[in-house]
């Protein structure tokens, strides 16, 4: 495999959410299976949205990879960005609200919203693996 990338969604310095890219290293196995390192996890969930679901501003709370199952998500930033996810990519979200921090949602985190015509099904992947 030549490149892989994973889209991380993360908080910046001043508390906004972004976006970054980072290569993913496959250093186990051999060339006909490689293997990205094992990644610690503590549990996931399967959520439902169905078409015109919406959510306000919010940051995560748990890091976690997001894999669409079906259906687009949509992640949109303050500074007016956003990246459309279909069936078969995923994300790492890890845009959780600064230490000390309050709440405001017109900083911090991202929204999300189901896009095309089919309801949105995700799997939620809970990481104990620490950001960078």
């Amino acid at each position: 495999m030549k490149d892989f990338t994973r889209v991380v969604l993360y908080t910046s310095p001043d508390g906004s959410a972004k976006f970054r890219e980072e290569k993913l290293d496959f250093p186990e196995g051999g060339p006909d299976a490689m293997l990205s390192r094992l990644q610690p996890s503590s549990g996931y969930q399967v959520r439902f949205s169905p078409v015109g679901f919406r959510s306000q501003f919010h940051c995560t709370t748990i890091p976690q990879y997001v894999f669409i199952l079906s259906g687009e998500m949509e992640i949109g930033l303050h500074d007016g960005t956003s990246r459309i996810f279909c069936p078969g990519q995923h994300f790492y979200s890890a845009d959780t609200l600064p230490t000390g921090a309050v709440f405001d949602s017109s900083i911090h985190g991202h929204w999300s919203r189901q896009t095309g015509t089919n309801a949105l099904v995700t799997l939620f992947l809970r990481s104990d693996e620490p950001l960078n």
